[in-house]
């Protein structure tokens, strides 16, 4: 990611101190930086499709963001949530089209 990520040490920091480290700093540090063995936009299509597959709809919303700053268009969220949909349920696809559709 081009940006430090911080949101781990801002939200539970002081609640969690090593989550919020391994959370900025090894997963979104090390792990997202890896862009030459898979680029910034696979990641972001995996890691949604991870979320909704799994019903993890509270981290939706911000990689949802990282997304699209990762050039994810409008069409591709659409067809990735329609694919989705007869993998994992058509209810967890509907919750992600209701989060999807305020972001794009």
């Amino acid at each position: 990611m081009k940006k430090k990520q911080t949101a781990g040490h801002n939200i539970l920091g002081s609640f969690a101190p090593k989550f919020a480290e391994l959370n900025d700093d090894v997963l979104f540090d090390q792990i997202w930086s890896r862009e030459e063995q898979l680029a910034l936009h696979q990641r972001s299509l995996i890691t949604i499709a991870a979320l909704i597959s799994t019903g993890n709809f509270e981290q939706l919303d911000a990689h949802l963001k990282i997304g699209k700053e990762n050039g994810i268009t409008k069409a591709e969220i659409s067809e990735v949530i329609t694919h989705l949909a007869f993998y994992v349920g058509w209810p967890k696809a509907w919750s992600a089209f209701n989060r999807a559709k305020s972001i794009f």
